[in-house]
């Protein structure tokens, strides 16, 4: 399997500093990852980290790119959220890239929806 990931680097999670909510969201992705065995795929060989962090950014990238991928990896639906609700559009068109939106937040056990 292929994918992408997402990390918030604005956002706090359970009162720790931002620094250490990104480490904690890509300590979880990252071991969801391996347990599954997807392989991250980089779209822009200019991007600093193997993550992205600006959903605009994301959606700039896979309409240049087109193609479809198997997953899209969050950490929990707060780090996306505000994109979702801001932007419903282009999310919708976001998650069309992909075959399924993981949440891997660890209070909920991998959710998985199905994009159809």
């Amino acid at each position: 399997m292929k994918g992408i990931y997402f990390i918030n680097e604005r956002i706090s999670f359970e009162g720790f500093s931002k620094e250490e909510s990104i480490q904690m969201q890509e300590q979880a992705i990252k071991n969801f990852l391996s347990v599954q065995n997807i392989q991250v795929v980089t779209l822009n060989p200019h991007q600093l980290n193997e993550y992205y962090s600006i959903p605009h950014a994301l959606l700039y990238d896979l309409k240049k790119e087109n193609s479809q991928f198997d997953c899209l990896v969050y950490y929990s639906l707060p780090a996306i959220a505000d994109f979702i609700y801001t932007y419903p559009a282009k999310w919708l068109i976001l998650k069309s890239f992909f075959k399924e939106i993981i949440n891997v937040d660890k209070s909920s056990d991998f959710t998985i929806q199905q994009v159809i």
